[in-house]
């Protein structure tokens, strides 16, 4: 872990890999393997596959539900096998791996004072990871590098050398003028939500803010309830994002949007 926090003992996995095969399982055996106590759990493994912005949005708005000194895994990976590093990232008193794919960009953003290491490949074998497969890196190093850190047993500095920049993310941070906030849809959730990556304080300032997306606009709301069934709206989420629903039916199916569509916030005060 780090100097100044003390390993919690607790592991987040987050993945892409679904629950098709043996995959999370086995990461998880080979934490276990070598750190019996650690207190594993399963962020998610729903990620759209080979897409690291959904897998580092939910990781920056989720982690500080955990205690300090969490150590945080996430393989999000479709550049596993190839030249891509690996890095390990400490901010807030928590422990971030993934791979430098601009998975941890949203991290390092909201957290200047982060330090990142990039994992020296010739430090494995002191921590008995030998001849890794080129697939299956979440099991070969994520998972036994997680379970030493969780221990106690190293600290991100042991495994490499501090740099100073990674991968950026591949979705660009909302951008706000005078009279409006752009974002994205960054992820859908079980129910058909449209979740943006605009964070609520953003749109403070508007009197009656709208939620534009798909050539239609949406009123913000403070609950699902607070419309009639059928009825699309927009709201403030529990992760503190907007997020544009449709009272109790799917709001992604009935507009046709996905990941990636264009959202737009202004206020009504300022439209004709």
């Amino acid at each position: 872990m780090t100097s100044d926090t003390k390993p919690s003992g607790v592991i987040t996995i987050t993945t892409d890999f679904g629950h098709q095969g043996p995959f999370v399982g086995v990461m998880k055996g080979r934490i276990l393997s070598r750190f019996a106590d650690a207190k594993i759990i399963d962020l998610t493994h729903e990620i759209v596959v080979h897409w690291p912005a959904e897998a580092g949005f939910w990781l920056a708005r989720a982690f500080e539900y955990f205690p300090p000194g969490t150590v945080h895994v996430a393989v999000v990976d479709p550049g596993v096998g190839t030249s891509r590093d690996i890095i390990a990232v400490s901010a807030h008193g928590h422990v971030f791996m993934a791979p430098d794919n601009g998975l941890l960009a949203p991290i390092v953003g909201r957290y200047p004072g982060a330090t990142i290491v990039r994992l020296n490949t010739s430090r494995l074998a002191r921590f008995g990871v030998n001849r890794p497969s080129a697939t299956f890196h979440g099991r070969d190093i994520f998972a036994p590098l997680a379970a030493e850190l969780a221990a106690g047993r190293c600290e991100p500095k042991n495994l490499g050398d501090v740099v100073s920049t990674l991968v950026p993310a591949w979705v660009d941070e909302p951008t706000a003028d005078q009279s409006s906030v752009a974002g994205v849809v960054i992820t859908i959730d079980h129910f058909g939500n449209l979740i943006s990556n605009i964070d609520g304080a953003l749109i403070e300032r508007f009197r009656l803010p709208l939620v534009h997306a798909g050539n239609h606009s949406f009123p913000v709301l403070r609950t699902y309830g607070d419309t009639q069934p059928g009825e699309y709206l927009a709201l403030v989420n529990s992760f503190g994002v907007i997020e544009i629903a449709r009272a109790e039916q799917s709001a992604a199916e009935g507009l046709g949007l996905s990941r990636g569509a264009p959202v737009v916030v202004r206020d009504r005060m300022d439209q004709t």
